[in-house]
């Protein structure tokens, strides 16, 4: 069973998730105008996150350990609907929105279901250094009502057209910024 603070942490896997993925897709999308760089940022920051957890395989913790957000197929989805709407920005936020709030926090809840309790692999695989007041105890059993996995699910799904309004924003603000700053 998980404990309580492993279903919270999951929540805001699925939030932070969702955020990075829609912000910084959203951003480059519609900053080069180019359908296909939300998947080309999706893929570079999937590679960084298989570093990462390569550097957690190469410090003695088991493979599944560590979750790899499913990234591709959301910002696929988000260039679909940036190129099937001409390039249109307020339906990017929509459409793109939506699609990515209906996608990504399936593949990241069935991702976390893959992954390996947190509990029992600290109680499998105790770090020697660990200092004493970070040393696991044993936990209450994990409750399955008032789920925070579905909390998180449900928060990914709503807020992907305020993430990608967001992106768009910051899109604006840089060009502004660059006007401002130009010697041109």
């Amino acid at each position: 069973f998980y404990t309580d603070w492993a279903w919270t942490s999951f929540t805001v896997f699925s939030i932070s998730q969702t955020l990075m993925l829609v912000v910084g897709a959203t951003y480059y999308l519609t900053f080069t105008g180019v359908p296909g760089t939300a998947t080309y940022y999706a893929l570079i920051m999937t590679v960084y996150t298989w570093l990462a957890k390569g550097a957690w395989f190469a410090l003695g913790y088991p493979y599944d350990f560590i979750v790899t957000p499913v990234w591709l197929p959301s910002a696929m989805l988000l260039d679909l609907a940036y190129w099937a709407t001409k390039k249109n920005k307020h339906s990017l936020i929509f459409f793109g929105g939506v699609l990515v709030g209906m996608s990504l926090p399936l593949f990241n809840m069935v991702n976390l279901i893959a992954v390996a309790d947190p509990l029992e692999t600290a109680f499998k695989y105790p770090r020697p250094t660990l200092p004493p007041y970070m040393t696991p105890i044993e936990p209450q059993v994990g409750k399955f009502y008032n789920s925070p996995v579905a909390l998180g699910a449900g928060a990914g799904a709503v807020l992907p057209c305020t993430f990608a309004a967001l992106g768009c924003k910051l899109n604006t603000w840089t060009y502004r910024w660059m006007a401002a700053w130009s010697k041109w």
